[in-house]
């Protein structure tokens, strides 16, 4: 699986090589991510969360070094997180981060050196990524019934289905049920609509409203 990276991102990616060539020590390969969660500069930013960014907090002090904005660093940073954020969260093999960065124009080295950094750094990220995921309740179990009235006092002959659930549901260890119900009509209504807004997030355009809230 590759990653599908905008213009946008590989603009803010483009700032790398120059840290890659300001010596020893200064490439994203070459520094060891020792910051916690909370603990440096970086601010939440259009391409990751800052408990995320923090991880790469080293490549703020190259902004002096090599005469360009702390704005410039910051999407290279935001950039970074992105990069290796969205690669651990599929857990895309050495070979699919390979092809994926290598359209981005790189050196073979640092091409290695991002593979390393992904390698050394994609279960911390997971882990920081499950931190900070919502706890929501997640899907246990559904019971359904379907229901026909065929008449009332004030209509002899009629037809009006009706289906009800009982949706289960679990958070925290706990078990919950809700009870909701609807006609046929309107439940598949809202089944097609889910349908579409499944295929609306595979545009290319939803992609990148979702990753500009992250």
């Amino acid at each position: 699986m590759l990653l599908e990276l905008s213009e946008e991102h590989r603009e803010h990616l483009a700032f790398l090589p120059r840290v890659d060539s300001a010596g020893p020590g200064a490439g994203g390969g070459r520094v060891r991510p020792g910051v916690r969660p909370g603990a440096g500069p970086a601010r939440a930013g259009a391409h990751g969360p800052a408990s995320l960014q923090c991880l790469f907090a080293p490549f703020f002090s190259f902004s002096g070094k090599l005469s360009v904005s702390s704005d410039t660093v910051q999407h290279g940073v935001e950039g970074l997180t992105y990069l290796l954020t969205e690669s651990s969260k599929l857990m895309i093999s050495e070979l699919d981060f390979q092809d994926s960065v290598f359209v981005l124009g790189f050196s073979e080295e640092l091409n290695k050196l991002l593979l390393q950094l992904y390698l050394d750094n994609r279960k911390e990220i997971r882990t920081i990524l499950s931190e900070l995921a919502p706890d929501l309740p997640s899907y246990h179990s559904l019971e359904w019934r379907l229901d026909v009235q065929l008449a009332s006092r004030s209509l002899r002959q009629q037809m009006k289905p009706s289906v009800t659930m009982k949706l289960h549901l679990n958070q925290n260890g706990d078990h919950t049920t809700k009870v909701l119900q609807t006609d046929p009509a309107t439940l598949l209504h809202l089944v097609q609509q889910l349908e579409q807004a499944l295929e609306e997030m595979k545009t290319n355009h939803c992609r990148r409203v979702v990753r500009n809230i992250k």
